[in-house]
């Protein structure tokens, strides 16, 4: 205790991460918990029993295996696809130097500051236009393109400070452009991308509105989607609805915490540069 007086940082983020664990804890309990156990005791007492049907109701009404391979499907492809694209584009522009780069950084701010509300029509009139509405890979297309406008961004940033002697050096070797990209600047970039990965996945696994609209048959909607449907129609019972939330948002927090050192590794590296 008087190690965090001393630190306030230090008590600041032990109380930030007793808020974010609370709830989850609390979500966890109630979904192994009974309704009539529910109802006689509320939703903070501990359960008598690991009450499993709630879970397995939930899964099977919704069809939660679909569902699940649909969201690790759009969210895995929306990952390698929106940082290979911010790759590429952050190398033309932070090491290409392309003219008017400060105009195209700007264009891509602007483009992480427009609301998605303001997407869903012109996105849903495109996707009835080009055929790909109600398919997975419109969802891929529009997130990849919105997540690599962040990327796009962040990368430019890390690039521009990239060391001019190490890509003259290269050319000197008689290295191309895509050499230097592939044998050197990605190598050289890896944990800032792992970052971009592992922050490109959550953020997709997530998302709601747009793949609310865009996805209207059952077996191409996600985990999200599912989810928000299902308690609209007022179809579940407290125990139920706790249970959905558990799987809904345990996926992604076993994603990150398997890539957890990918993710701490990539932070201490930008800090130290």
């Amino acid at each position: 205790m008087t190690a965090l007086r001393r630190y306030p940082v230090l008590l600041a983020l032990c109380l930030a991460a007793l808020f974010m664990v609370v709830p989850f804890l609390i979500v966890a309990v109630n979904a192994v918990k009974s309704p009539a156990e529910y109802s006689q005791n509320g939703p903070l007492s501990l359960p008598h029993g690991l009450y499993l049907d709630g879970l397995k109701d939930f899964w099977q009404r919704v069809d939660f295996t679909r569902k699940l391979v649909n969201s690790t499907l759009i969210s895995g492809s929306v990952a390698l696809l929106a940082t290979a694209l911010s790759v590429l584009n952050a190398y033309a522009i932070g090491i290409g130097r392309i003219r008017g780069r400060t105009w195209v950084l700007a264009f891509f701010v602007l483009a992480n500051m427009l609301p998605q509300e303001a997407l869903v029509y012109p996105l849903y009139y495109l996707s009835k236009q080009a055929g790909l509405y109600d398919t997975r890979l419109s969802v891929i297309i529009v997130f990849t393109v919105i997540q690599s406008a962040f990327g796009t961004y962040l990368l430019s940033a890390v690039l521009g400070q990239f060391p001019r002697e190490i890509v003259e050096a290269a050319r000197i070797d008689g290295a191309n452009k895509w050499q230097i990209l592939v044998r050197i600047v990605v190598p050289v970039s890896r944990p800032t991308l792992g970052v971009l990965l592992v922050f490109f996945f959550i953020w997709t696994w997530n998302e709601f509105l747009l793949p609310l609209v865009m996805l209207i048959s059952n077996d191409n909607q996600t985990v999200s989607v599912a989810l928000g449907v299902l308690q609209g129609q007022r179809l579940m019972d407290a125990t139920m609805t706790n249970a959905a939330a558990l799987l809904g948002v345990l996926p992604a927090i076993v994603f990150f915490l398997v890539f957890q050192r990918t993710l701490t590794r990539g932070i201490a590296v930008g800090a130290v540069k």
